[in-house]
């Protein structure tokens, strides 16, 4: 092996043949594929679990709409209420006159 191209085609083909070894240990190609049962009833709670969270997202929103219908009902209500308070009272009403009389009925006693 004086040769130096062929050293380096040795050393090249030794690299390239660790790291396919290395790539097939990594794969571990004889690993079983068995599932293990409580990742599979993970999955099968988490789905659920999704469900359950659509159902109340939907529950929900129907519930905040009624809340913002009611609340814009209820703001034009007092809107109406806060104009009508802000309007001018009617002047044909008789003004309120506060009068001090004295007693009707006097009572002495013995």
């Amino acid at each position: 092996m004086t040769d130096r191209s062929v050293r380096v085609y040795a050393v090249v083909v030794a690299v390239l043949v660790f790291f396919v070894t290395w790539a097939a240990v990594a794969a571990r190609p004889w690993a079983s594929t068995r599932t293990d049962p409580r990742l599979s009833a993970l999955a099968a709670r988490e789905q659920r679990l999704r469900a359950d969270a659509r159902l109340v997202r939907v529950v929900v929103d129907k519930r905040f709409a009624a809340y913002r219908t009611a609340l814009s009902l209820r703001q034009s209500q007092n809107a109406a209420i806060s104009a009508a308070a802000a309007a001018p009272a009617p002047t044909s009403a008789a003004a309120v006159r506060v009068v001090n009389l004295p007693p009707l009925t006097i009572t002495k006693t013995s």
